[in-house]
């Protein structure tokens, strides 16, 4: 009981927003109010524990997801403090994968901002169970009512005002709390103090009553005992209004909403009550679905002690002392350090030697029982990758990977002489165990290597830690587009590789179906092969061949929304061969794409420009010479947003041009949207120049 009554008070929880909104600096506030720290770093400053990679405090923005444990109100509260620009979205995608809460922090003046819409959906996608935190209050132009509308409208949320502003914008002093009706007043000199509890001040009466009346009435829709105190006209106590939140918030049917200024100081504690009272533990989260590895039948986990372990690892980070630390969330069962798992992904065994409780870049080790919800790191485990299930060979299981969105942006790097090239492979070996948004390739046609990312901020961050922490010496290219190849029609060809030599030859003959799918279905490769035609022993190598062709297509670029299926083929019983099946797959791919026709298919990215009026001409103008599609102008706190759909190759270099025509005061955000057919792209190439 001792246990589980631990696992009740333990809350694995993600700070999560758009870029600038403050999530960093909330982590900092909650770290320094908790005890975890003894001083209060800032962004501005570089003095952040949280954000402590050189890249971060140079640029002023998280790159990374870094984890942490404080405790309050005696819970052990395990945060994930993620990225906000969308070019680290991968960041936000396996914290919240792994979390039962999350705090979704939103800028009292901008509401909801795309990033904010960005990853209100990837919480939604994971059934993630969120209060938010409307902070910058003390701004001109903030308003914490228009933010609950935002999140009611944009984000077709359900969201609950917990709270009152007293004061507003610089005058903003304290809140109102519509569950205790206790007013909290903050040091007038923005200290790190606790607030003052005192009464209601009577020129709030009216609003405070109206807004407890408003927050009964929404709780009385999704709580059946409430709902009948409330029609009854019967009292409602503090305790029964706490756990109708609560249970509500656990099963996604209301986002409470709380305010502050983080970097005043203001509205933390009442935020970190919020997170103990109303997110969910592990015990209170639903059992984890999977399968089991070998027979694929459908297994599931409760979040218990007596289950067996499981765990899923979600990040990878290389130290370069202690080489390989994988990141793991624990779902069920429990394990002393030490113990011998099981990659139920790889097949293979793991020793947990050396398990570590993070803090951004420091480490405590771990002595006691891993158990269910820990949040932890292991050192030394040398096959692990990020989305690989770890759990007992005796009863194993297979968890759900996670997924991540396709790299966009691509340069070319080549080392500056011989010594380099090997380091630059053992670089980019490591950073692509840590980012699985990372991708590496090479041009058959130039003899290039390539580096695919997010977007051009991210390619520069990965480019300056290849220069700084793997002292790597190299010519990088100018950012290009990641194209992609879509056949045009369905067509059947054969693939036939034969080769006499004198003695043994080579033998392979294939005949394939290839068909396009649709738009943004990727890619389906099979072996429908019957009759023996060929071997069986063969089609493996037969679907290495099929997946390797379509790598480069007619244009140089991969191919993707295409259905490939082995239908028929012959053998010779002396000469074929696997090497002979593989080339025949490929040469098949080959015809079937020149038969067929490609499109060349360029990302479209979904864009957001934030910009005074005055400056609207300038900036419709720039972005229909871009051959922007603008689906929609708003107002938002004094400035006009503009929304529309441009392809990625018009956007280099773009907030250079918005920063010129703007003053330096319009501001832009962009994600990747969908992929579109293109007119007049070549054969795949970049243009080197030396770091």
């Amino acid at each position: 009981m001792a246990a589980l009554s631990d696992i009740q008070r333990i809350r694995n929880i993600g700070i999560i927003a758009h870029i600038d909104a403050g999530k960093t600096t909330t982590t900092e506030r909650i770290l320094y109010y908790t005890g975890r720290i003894h001083r209060v770093g800032e962004v501005h400053d570089g003095t952040t524990q949280m954000d402590w990679m050189a890249q971060e405090r140079e640029r002023g923005i998280t790159i990374v997801a870094a984890a942490t444990t404080c405790d309050w109100l005696d819970h052990q509260v395990n945060i994930i403090d993620t990225p906000g620009h969308v070019d680290f979205t991968a960041e936000v995608e396996r914290s919240l994968r792994v979390l039962d809460g999350g705090v979704v922090v939103f800028d009292a003046v901008n509401g909801v901002e795309p990033q904010s819409e960005t990853v209100w959906r990837q919480a939604d996608k994971y059934r993630v169970p969120r209060i938010a935190f409307v902070n910058k209050m003390d701004r001109l132009g903030a308003s914490y009512l228009g933010t609950v509308a935002a999140i009611r409208n944009r984000l077709q949320a359900n969201p609950i005002a917990l709270q009152v502003p007293i004061g507003a914008e610089q005058a903003f002093s304290g809140v109102v709390d519509l569950v205790s009706l206790q007013a909290l007043i903050y040091p007038a000199d923005n200290a790190p103090a606790a607030p003052t509890v005192g009464p209601l001040p009577e020129e709030l009466a009216g609003e405070v009553a109206a807004a407890r009346e408003h927050l009964l009435e929404a709780l009385a829709v999704v709580d059946d005992h409430l709902a009948h105190k409330y029609l009854e006209g019967a009292a409602i106590t503090t305790d029964e209004i706490v756990a109708a939140i609560r249970t509500a918030t656990v099963a996604s049917k209301v986002v409470p909403v709380l305010m502050g200024t983080a970097l005043r100081n203001k509205g933390i504690e009442p935020l970190l009550d919020a997170v103990v009272r109303y997110l969910p533990s592990p015990l209170d989260m639903p059992p984890v679905q999977g399968v089991h590895p070998e027979t694929k039948a459908v297994a599931e986990r409760r979040p218990s002690l007596d289950e067996p372990f499981a765990a899923l690892a979600f990040k990878i980070v290389t130290d370069p002392h202690a080489g390989k630390v994988a990141y793991f969330r624990v779902y069920s069962g429990a394990v002393e350090p030490g113990a011998t798992v099981l990659n139920a992904t790889t097949g293979k065994r793991e020793r947990l030697n050396r398990v570590l409780r993070m803090h951004a870049d420091k480490r405590e080790e771990v002595k006691d029982p891993i158990r269910t919800g820990d949040i932890l790191a292991a050192v030394g485990m040398r096959e692990v990758a990020t989305g690989h299930t770890l759990t007992v060979a005796s009863a194993p299981i297979l968890l759900e990977s996670i997924k991540f969105p396709e790299p966009v942006v691509t340069i070319a790097i080549e080392p500056k002489s011989r010594g380099d090239q090997d380091r630059i492979i053992d670089a980019l070996l490591k950073l692509g165990d840590e980012d699985p948004t990372f991708r590496v390739s090479n041009n058959q046609e130039t003899g290039q290597t390539l580096i695919a990312g997010m977007g051009e901020l991210h390619l520069e961050v990965l480019v300056d830690r290849l220069l700084r922490e793997f002292r790597v010496q190299a010519n990088i290219g100018r950012p290009e587009v990641s194209y992609r190849e879509r056949p045009r029609k369905a067509v059947t060809v054969r693939g036939r590789f034969v080769r006499q030599s004198g003695g043994r030859g080579q033998y392979g003959d294939v005949t394939i179906e290839l068909e396009p799918r649709a738009q943004g279905a990727g890619i389906e490769v099979a072996t429908r092969i019957r009759g023996g035609a060929i071997p069986i022993n063969y089609l493996p190598a037969v679907e290495r061949g099929l997946r390797r062709g379509l790598t480069t297509g007619v244009h140089g670029y991969p191919v993707t929304d295409v259905q490939v299926v082995a239908i028929d083929g012959s053998y010779h019983e002396v000469d074929s061969s696997e090497l002979a099946f593989e080339q025949a797959g490929a040469l098949a791919i080959a015809e079937a794409l020149k038969a067929s026709g490609t499109d060349v298919m360029q990302p479209i990215m979904s864009v957001q420009v934030v910009v005074p009026e005055e400056f609207m001409g300038e900036v419709l103008g720039g972005l229909a010479a871009k051959h922007a599609a603008i689906h929609a102008t708003d107002i938002r706190g004094g400035t006009h947003c503009v929304s529309a759909e441009v392809p990625l190759a018009a956007m280099f270099g773009y907030a250079n041009d918005l920063r010129s025509v703007t003053q330096g005061r319009g501001t832009f955000s962009m994600e990747f949207s969908h992929y579109a057919v293109s007119h007049g792209v070549g054969a795949a190439g970049g243009v080197l120049a030396q770091v």
